[in-house]
């Protein structure tokens, strides 16, 4: 495994903790993480008011300050293409199906978690009721 793909999945394993932590301190219930099967994966699925959130986390790291709101900037959310999302309505569907939870209340949010290793800080944003299209 070379570096620059071993350093994005050390991020991506830091960001989806900083989420669950995010999350379980906001009232969530961490159901489960990583959800995988050969067509897609849910990184995160909390519970929160009986209704259960897939939730797709997206981090990034840089070593510059954290841009200003409005401002150009990298944007790990952007991510997400139709192509991903169509992916993650596959595997929604085949976890509710697999716990027959099909009547269940869901939404899929995007959890955006910006690093700043050096400061050791973190920049969350949670983007809500994400539709499929």
């Amino acid at each position: 495994m070379n570096m620059a793909k071993s350093k994005h999945i050390v991020i991506g394993q830091l960001g989806e903790e900083i989420i669950c932590g995010y999350l379980e301190k906001r009232g969530f219930r961490i159901v489960e993480s990583n959800f995988r099967k050969k067509w897609g994966e849910i990184d995160i699925i909390a519970s929160k008011k009986h209704v259960l959130h897939f939730v797709e986390v997206k981090a990034g790291s840089r070593k510059v300050p954290f841009q200003k709101e409005g401002s150009e900037a990298y944007r790990p959310e952007d991510h997400v293409t139709y192509h991903k999302k169509k992916r993650l309505g596959r595997v929604i569907q085949t976890y509710l199906m697999e716990k027959d939870m099909q009547e269940s209340e869901w939404t899929i949010d995007v959890a955006v978690v910006l690093i700043d290793a050096e400061a050791k800080k973190a920049k969350v944003t949670i983007i809500e009721s994400v539709l499929l299209d």
